[in-house]
């Protein structure tokens, strides 16, 4: 999987809304109504994470999830960061 050049990145972050490039990662953060609501996203999330074997950064503090994606092989953002942010858009 080659990583995506700067102009490729921006050119996907116009339809990937929320999402931002913060420490040369794919970054958003999510907030739920409830810890559960949160809970169940990444519950839901899990299944297409597992299914793409492409794993997030995310770290959850009650009702809110921090997410970052890059893929460490390629040393970059690639398509399938791309992907699963686009899923993950769609579960929340």
């Amino acid at each position: 999987m080659m990583k995506l050049s700067v102009e490729e990145i921006s050119d996907q972050l116009k339809n990937l809304d929320g999402w931002s490039i913060k420490d040369e990662k794919l970054h958003k953060d999510f907030e739920f109504e409830s810890f559960n609501e949160a809970f169940g996203f990444m519950t839901r999330a899990s299944m297409e994470i597992e299914k793409m074997n492409h794993h997030p950064e995310w770290f959850n503090v009650y009702n809110k999830i921090s997410v970052d994606l890059m893929t460490h092989d390629a040393g970059g953002i690639t398509k399938n960061d791309i992907q699963l942010a686009k899923i993950l858009n769609s579960l929340a």
